[in-house]
């Protein structure tokens, strides 16, 4: 019987640890763009104004379950493939782009990934943004720094990239 409670507290306390370090996710002030591209770089907050800026009034944040974890207010950002744009995708052909992916890696490496055509031939690609401003605070002042965010998606909280630190381009091998 204490065999079993020892295993049931060491998993509890495992579980606990996992979920306390998801919470903790060091933040970032700059990202970089690499991969498949001709002009690998770094976007920073500090060039933001550098882009055409996009706003959101406010959006809530669901689970995988669709249980509601919180609302953000006040969006203001840069859509992601006006950021991508820049680096110019290095593709030898405009039927390739359909092979090309795009993930967005956190600094505790959670990772999402988008398809070129969802971003650059849908709806979708119009509410995928790198968050420079909500609830009142820019983002180098708020605790995830830089984040991307896919507004369209049902369940938001997927595709929330808190403290990005890279953006990968890759084409299907």
């Amino acid at each position: 019987m204490h065999k079993k409670i020892g295993k049931l507290l060491l998993v509890f306390l495992f579980v606990a640890a996992i979920a306390r370090s998801q919470e903790n996710v060091p933040p970032t002030d700059k990202f970089s763009i690499e991969g498949k591209v001709k002009n690998s770089f770094s976007f920073s907050l500090d060039q933001a104004s550098q882009y055409k800026a996009t706003s959101i009034d406010s959006i809530v944040i669901y689970n995988h379950l669709m249980q509601r974890k919180r609302v953000i207010k006040n969006i203001k950002g840069i859509l992601l493939k006006d950021i991508i744009d820049k680096a110019v995708i290095d593709i030898s052909s405009p039927k390739l782009f359909s092979e090309v992916y795009i993930t967005c890696v956190a600094s505790d490496n959670y990772k999402v990934v988008f398809s070129w055509n969802e971003l650059f031939n849908t709806e979708a690609g119009k509410h995928v943004m790198v968050i420079t401003e909500s609830d009142g605070k820019q983002a180098k002042d708020g605790g995830d720094r830089i984040a991307v965010l896919s507004a369209f998606d049902q369940a938001t909280g997927r595709r929330f990239v808190k403290s990005l630190t890279r953006v990968i381009i890759e084409q299907v091998k």
